[in-house]
């Protein structure tokens, strides 16, 4: 099969296929899929949000419902389908770090939102370089030390973790700061991401929705730092239903007494809100154990030795280098260029100048709701010869 065809703006008379004819407008880019034309740019035009759909089979636009974190507006780009289902949009005259988006038309996570919806559906994905660290989710019981034990991973690893903004419904508090404390929302938007497959977890609490949204764990990733959510049982199971890859480690204490004993010793509380706990805590010692939710059981009998045990789960107890890798080159990408495909790796030739770069892709994972990463970009001298067999 011949590669999909790309047409560009700067208010040219386009020919598509079999005759029709598209105008573009500046900036605008078009790429054929099936019988179908997807015309991406103009971010700020509200009737389109950025992606408008030529439908030839009927002879008319379609406005999709277009989901995931959009790209910044950009003076034009270099596109390409990929595998049928997610066109590779190559932003021009920006930084390697910011300029590989997917728009996926028809994968598998597409798919489900089309039937939801009962629409045409697409969605972004931010193309990340380099790898991430699997996000670590610890669930378990009020009063087993779970705090605790987060907070010493991070006093002894602060440049490593960090946490996710959770989105709440309710109002703001004193000095709480939107985007710092919480992302905070009304509650019809919420529902409509949380229906949009945008949230890992959520609940309600006392009549407010509480959740974590995949945006704000890629965050904390594309800060070079692995995300912890400190999340119930309820919560852990809607995020191992995800597409997210995370290692799930629930901790439980020595004995149901124990825990009892722990709650009782914080004198903070009253004997009903202690009976309350302890009976949620009755629920998620069954579900934690017995379930094969979490890949790792953690018995916190002693403090320091259950942290030591946590730090080799991942790989922080000396056995293994945790020293920080070197962060990825970052470079400035042409103003224009054309695309070509040899194998998993894209290569990117500059129109203007005597320059290549190679986008690898044969680690891509991951893709919408959230980030596509495992990308791996590099400045390249590309020979094609009988020596090289058209390798890179």
């Amino acid at each position: 099969m011949g590669e999909a065809p790309v047409l560009f703006g700067d208010d040219l008379q386009g020919s598509i296929s079999n005759g029709y004819h598209l105008k573009l407008k500046e900036y605008e880019s078009a790429i054929v899929v099936g019988n179908k034309t997807y015309v991406i740019g103009e971010f700020d035009d509200p009737a389109s949000n950025g992606v408008r759909v030529f439908d030839k089979s009927t002879r008319e636009w379609v406005i999709p419902m277009v989901l995931g974190t959009k790209p910044n507006g950009f003076m034009g780009c270099s596109m390409m389908l990929l595998n049928n289902d997610r066109i590779l949009i190559i932003k021009h005259n920006t930084k390697s770090s910011d300029c590989v988006w997917f728009l996926e038309v028809d994968t598998q996570f597409v798919q489900e939102q089309k039937k939801k919806f009962g629409t045409e559906v697409v969605c972004w994905s931010k193309g990340v370089i380099g790898d991430a660290e699997r996000p670590i989710v610890i669930s378990g019981p009020s009063g087993v030390g779970k705090g605790t034990l987060i907070n010493m991973l991070m006093e002894e690893f602060p440049a490593m973790f960090g946490f996710s903004v959770s989105h709440t419904t309710r109002a703001p508090r004193e000095k709480e700061q939107n985007g710092v404390h919480y992302h905070f929302t009304n509650r019809d938007v919420m529902e409509e991401e949380i229906k949009a497959g945008k949230f890992l977890e959520f609940a309600s609490v006392h009549g407010n929705l509480y959740g974590t949204s995949i945006e704000a764990v890629d965050v904390v990733a594309d800060a070079g730092k692995r995300c912890i959510l400190d999340i119930d049982v309820q919560g852990a199971r809607s995020v191992r239903a995800s597409s997210l890859e995370a290692i799930f480690i629930f901790i439980c204490p020595p004995s149901f007494e124990e825990l009892e004993k722990r709650l009782r010793a914080r004198g903070t509380e009253t004997e009903e809100l202690i009976q309350k706990r302890l009976n949620n805590a009755k629920a998620e010692l069954e579900q934690g154990t017995s379930s094969g939710l979490f890949d790792h059981i953690l018995v916190n009998d002693d403090l320091d030795a259950c942290y030591e045990r946590l730090k080799k789960i991942l790989g922080l107890d000396g056995s293994t280098d945790t020293t920080l890798k070197t962060p990825t080159e970052v470079f400035a990408l042409p103003t224009e260029m054309s695309l070509s495909k040899i194998d998993d790796k894209i290569i990117m030739n500059s129109e203007n100048a005597d320059q290549k770069i190679v986008l690898d892709l044969s680690c891509m994972k991951g893709g919408a709701p959230g980030r596509t990463r495992g990308l791996r970009m590099y400045p390249a001298d590309l020979r094609t010869d009988d020596n090289t067999n058209g390798s890179v």
